[in-house]
């Protein structure tokens, strides 16, 4: 978020919350990052935008942690990996339809269309902020081939877990997905070790909804090409990923 952002949401001057960032920085807990435009850049100086550095996110965890992350371990070794991952796919299944009934209940707010695509991005950000992951989207890519949505969160409430057991990622990856309708593309996550995770909506998708278990495992994912385009999709390093040429 920018400083500017910042400032309305909470009801300061840009100059006061600038030293609440300035003091937040020297001690390490954020750092600045050149503000995405969501398309072409005018001039003059671009904003500065602050997110969390990996101290930052820390400030957030509990002792929880390292219990998850054991009470999984020894799953693992008792009944295999395989088990691990029935248990990720149930807690997500479970995030699913928490964050469907916010995302349905944001679009009647609103009176968005359900099948507007930027709509349905928007209301599920909300839907994922208020489960903690403070989320946000905007366009990117506009005017150009590659023209879509970038689903941003900046938390994840499961860091530690999703760090070790990285299935819980692929399986929120495939929920937000069927939440929007549209194959989608992570580009980096905070378990990889990414300030956000980062996912990209295609606007040209065909919206038919999620590909079935048989489609995703005979089709590779909807590729970002890069290096050349990257820059127009994601203003920070994306995770690597094997089937990301």
């Amino acid at each position: 978020m920018t400083a500017s952002t910042l400032a309305g949401e909470l009801g300061l001057t840009p100059a006061a919350v600038r030293r609440h960032l300035d003091a937040l920085g020297d001690a390490g807990l954020i750092a600045a990052h050149e503000a995405g435009s969501g398309g072409r850049r005018g001039r003059g100086r671009p904003a500065r935008a602050y997110v969390l550095t990996a101290l930052g996110q820390e400030q957030f965890r509990t002792t929880y942690d390292g219990l998850a992350r054991a009470a999984l371990n020894y799953l693992a070794d008792t009944a295999g990996g395989a088990a691990v991952d029935d248990f990720a796919e149930r807690q997500i299944l479970e995030l699913e339809d928490r964050l469907r009934v916010h995302l349905d209940r944001r679009l009647a707010e609103t009176g968005a269309d359900p099948d507007d695509l930027d709509a349905r991005a928007s209301a599920l950000a909300v839907a994922l902020s208020a489960e903690g992951f403070a989320a946000s989207a905007r366009p990117v890519g506009q005017g150009t081939g590659l023209a879509g949505i970038q689903l941003c969160q900046g938390h994840c409430p499961a860091l530690a877990v999703a760090s070790e057991f990285r299935h819980f990622c692929d399986a929120e990856t495939d929920a937000i997905a069927r939440l929007l309708g549209v194959h989608v593309q992570r580009l980096a996550t905070l378990a990889g070790g990414e300030h956000v995770c980062t996912t990209f909506v295609p606007i040209g998708a065909v919206g038919t909804g999620p590909p079935s278990d048989e489609e995703r495992a005979r089709a590779r994912p909807y590729v970002i090409p890069r290096p050349a385009d990257h820059h127009i999709l994601q203003d920070h390093p994306a995770e690597k990923r094997e089937d990301v040429p």
